[in-house]
């Protein structure tokens, strides 16, 4: 009886996940295109909070003022222990565009919505009483961030920020190393090749399945922030301010969290995918691991805003019900990090206990566990076409299915993520898990080893 309701649980979650994937993927194939606007309607500030950053801070400053020059920098100084302030105070003494906001401890180093609300506050003072701030547009850049040089005209686009009810904006996101893995030179020749395995992952991940979630959202109406290249309209964070408190508030998943708010708060979230910002993908799995179990408590604690979601007559009824399935993933996660291994070692069991021996049960039951095999592998794999047709078309396509392939292998992190998120939401460790740049692991390999 215990092995039949874990096998109706298992087909349960596999229909309602294959659902999902079919759901997602035919918006993203057949979406249409945004059209770009003017930016010189608007006036653009870029919060990028920074804590120990001085590896990469100076040169995305540097990229910021030579892309965008009619842009405010304001980065909020979060505390650091190296040359982040310095280098930012530098350069705000010769340009009046770069403007540094200082956290002191014991107030600082509390996450990154506590600094985003720091830069926030800043601006608010900063501003003239007189400014237009229905065009103010705030965006967040992360310290290693680079937007593409065409990004804010896109989101300057009619159906984007040219329409009065959108409060904010989400662009894709690439990884800036996917070509280039100089960072890991001095690692092992298996080390450097999986590194830039984890890296494609990465850049597959963000420009295939996350932006097809997104294009779905677009069509109910529920389309998330992310943290790097997320823009907001200033009446909006205003608007969140006045019910809130705040703009931002306390979960790890800061920026999701954001983008809920602009919903309650009556506004539209779009989501933008024929630009992009770059970051840094990450090379080492045990950063990668912290990086995305901090992702995964997030949405954990966002969960706590299903009942407002609920009651909010902003969205619509598949905008609900998007949103409450995306709070909900990870406790199915949790439920799947349980049950899949679970039903191999009972299906082990029951082949070893087979009256006819191992080999007969494989002969009678290899239909089944082939089934099993391309329902549970071929929507992962599927992304490698995918991502060759929409992302790299100089991908043969063979390359691109076994990218695919290595699609299905890199998901099993989650095992690890959800454990590691759920651990620490027993313990109750609420703590921000800053995730180490690149550079900082191989400038620090002679005291800790971290690829």
């Amino acid at each position: 009886m215990g092995l039949t309701l874990l096998e109706f649980v298992a087909l349960f979650v596999t229909v309602m996940f294959l659902s999902y994937v079919v759901m997602i993927l035919l918006p993203f194939l057949r979406r249409p295109r945004t059209e770009p606007g003017d930016s010189a309607e608007f006036e653009w500030h870029f919060l990028i909070p920074a804590r120990d950053e001085e590896a990469v801070i100076a040169t995305t400053m540097g990229r910021c003022r030579a892309d965008f020059p009619r842009a405010h920098l304001w980065v909020v100084d979060d505390a650091s222990t190296d040359r982040t302030a310095a280098l930012v105070a530098a350069a705000a003494e010769s340009d009046s565009h770069v403007h540094l906001v200082r956290r002191q401890l014991p107030d600082a180093r509390t996450g990154k919505g506590h600094a985003l609300n720091s830069g926030y506050r800043a601006l608010d003072e900063w501003l003239p009483s007189w400014s237009d701030r229905t065009r103010t547009i705030v965006a967040v850049l992360d310290a290693d961030g680079r937007l593409a040089p065409d990004a804010l005209s896109y989101v300057s686009s009619a159906s984007v920020f040219g329409e009065p009810k959108v409060g904010a904006a989400q662009i894709a996101v690439r990884m800036e190393n996917r070509d280039d893995l100089g960072q890991v030179a001095a690692v092992s020749r298996a080390g450097r090749r999986f590194s830039r395995y984890l890296v494609r992952m990465q850049d597959m991940e963000f420009m295939t399945s996350m932006s097809a979630m997104q294009l779905l959202r677009e069509r109910t109406g529920s389309v998330g922030m992310g943290g790097n290249g997320q823009f907001s309209r200033l009446t909006a964070l205003d608007e969140i301010a006045r019910r809130y408190d705040q703009p931002w508030h306390g979960a790890l998943l800061e920026d999701y969290e954001l983008g809920l708010h602009i919903l309650l708060v009556g506004y539209r979230n779009r989501f933008v995918y024929d630009t992009y910002v770059e970051q840094e993908g990450l090379v080492s799995m045990r950063r990668f691991i912290v990086q995305r179990a901090r992702w995964t408590q997030g949405t954990m604690q966002c969960s706590a805003y299903i009942g407002d979601i609920i009651r909010c007559p902003n969205l619509s009824n598949a905008g609900v019900v998007e949103s409450c399935y995306f709070l909900i993933t990870p406790w199915l996660q949790v439920i799947g990090v349980v049950l899949w291994p679970v039903l191999l070692l009972l299906t082990l069991l029951k082949a070893a206990d087979y009256p006819a021996g191992p080999g007969a049960f494989v002969g009678q039951f290899w239909p089944i566990v082939g089934l099993a095999l391309i329902f549970g592998a071929l929507p992962f794999v599927l992304w490698g076409p995918v991502y060759r047709r929409n992302v790299e078309p100089g991908l043969s396509r063979t390359r691109s299915w076994v990218l695919g392939a290595g699609n299905a292998a890199y998901l099993l992190y989650t095992y690890l993520s959800t454990t590691r998120a759920l651990t620490r939401v027993v313990l109750r460790r609420q703590g921000w898990d800053k995730t180490r740049r690149n550079t900082e692991a191989v400038d620090r390999r002679s005291v800790t080893s971290d690829v």
